[in-house]
């Protein structure tokens, strides 16, 4: 048996240069696999702040206009409490409508011939509307908004179905998702909802 006289021992500098290799392969392995937990972390506290706290929304339609227009991304917060001029998100048979709070629980609601809205016998200031209408209704005028409940319009009246139809009616707390706060695009109309 013939011995390779071509084969040496490697030097203490290989040695060494293979030990930085193999250091550096654990670190980046370490720094992929930690930096892969942050980011699945990371992501799912954002899918359950997104679902439970903070939804965000996409408009679609037009009977929200001109506050919201279609192809508006909003983001909405769970409250407590909603009051008159809230735009809110509720759920309406399997779908998200977005529509705007006229009446609360108990009070009287009464809509004339020119669209003015009136709570309790007094005309809503209304600046967010850029037109009136009556609309179309097959609730009986002036209406009682049940306890526990809201009645809601969209600001482009003509077009909104909304508590005005009795097939939508008032709105639950339980239906709503939340209140719209914040529109996050297009990005020339960033800002709060008001």
């Amino acid at each position: 048996m013939k011995k390779n006289k071509n084969i040496s021992a490697p030097t203490l500098r290989q040695i060494e240069t293979e030990l930085r290799k193999e250091e550096y392969r654990s670190s980046r392995k370490r720094i992929l696999r930690g930096s892969i937990s942050t980011l699945i972390v990371i992501a799912a506290a954002t899918v359950l702040i997104s679902t439970f706290l903070l939804p965000v929304l996409r408009i679609y339609g037009t009977s929200m206009t001109p506050a919201l227009d279609a192809g508006d991304i909003v983001v909405t917060v769970r409250s407590g409490s909603y009051n008159r001029g809230d735009v809110i998100a509720f759920y309406y048979n399997n779908k998200v409508l977005i529509k705007r709070i006229i009446g609360l629980p108990g009070e009287w609601v009464d809509i004339d011939e020119n669209g003015n809205v009136s709570v309790d016998g007094e005309i809503l200031e209304e600046p967010y509307l850029t037109e009136k209408s009556q609309g179309e209704y097959d609730i009986e005028l002036p209406y009682q908004v049940p306890d526990g409940r809201y009645f809601i319009m969209g600001d482009h009246r003509r077009v909104s179905s909304d508590s005005r139809n009795s097939a939508v009616g008032c709105v639950s707390e339980e239906q709503i998702v939340g209140k719209l706060i914040f529109r996050v695009w297009p990005f020339s109309k960033f800002g709060i909802i008001g």
